[in-house]
This record gives structure tokens, C-alpha cells and sequence, in this order.
């Protein structure tokens, strides 16, 4: 059987969704779309853009909930990227915080850790 990625959706929790936004837009250079109903106050939700063939990627949003904190999990999601020193030069322009600048993880490639405008910590792999 081939292996397939077990990981089909992920959430970030976030205290000021526009904040966050801002910070993953100016990041990795993309737009949110905006899910669920815009009325509802408490919940609100922006998502990565995807499609349903991602091919062994997962996508997911951004969720912020009246009652729900963010920052202080121990999961880290890990964002896709050619070169991850590229994004890693924008994070403090858009808000955020390098935490462990790029470093090989051997024949794995590249990482990058980073802490977003809400204190959640993310990865950047890249295999150059």
C-alpha cells in the first residue's frame, strides 16, 4: 500500500484574526478565503488556499473563538517552501518572531522555526 498522508485539515488558533492574516499573507504571499457564516461573532474562520487534490499536502485555517487562547500548544504545523530563509526574512517585517533561524536537518532538508503575531509557534521546511 502507498503511504498517504494522514493529515487532511489543521486549525490555528488566534486572538486577532485580522492580525494573524496580515502576518501568513505577508509571510507566504497568499490570500485567506473566509469560511462559515460572517454573522456569527464568536467564530470566525479564514482558510489556506487548497484545492481538492493537494497533492499529499493538508490545508486548514485560521480560527478565532471567543473563550479559545491561542499560542501555547505543543503542534507544530510545517509550511511548504522552496527556500525556507526566503519566508524566514519576512517574519519580523510581518509582526512575528524567528525563533530558530534555518538549519539543516541532515538528508531531510531545511527548517526554520518561527512564532506568528499570536504567539503559535510553525515551521518552514525546505529541502534547499
Amino acid at each position: 500500500m502507498k503511504p498517504k498522508n494522514p493529515v487532511v485539515w489543521f486549525e490555528i488558533y488566534v486572538n486577532d484574526i485580522e492580525r494573524a492574516r496580515k502576518f501568513y499573507e505577508e509571510v507566504f504571499q497568499f490570500e485567506f478565503a473566509e469560511l462559515g457564516d460572517p454573522t456569527e461573532e464568536s467564530f470566525k474562520m479564514l482558510a489556506f488556499p487548497a484545492d481538492m487534490e493537494t497533492k499529499n499536502r493538508a490545508s486548514g485555517a485560521l480560527v478565532q473563538v471567543k473563550g479559545v487562547a491561542a499560542g501555547g500548544n505543543s503542534t507544530i504545523v510545517y509550511f511548504y517552501s522552496k527556500d525556507c530563509s526566503v519566508e524566514e526574512a519576512r517574519v519580523k517585517v510581518a509582526g512575528g518572531e524567528v525563533a530558530r533561524p534555518k538549519m539543516s536537518i541532515g538528508e531531510y532538508g531545511f527548517i526554520t522555526l518561527v512564532k506568528d503575531t499570536e504567539g503559535s509557534m510553525i515551521g518552514i521546511h525546505s529541502m534547499a
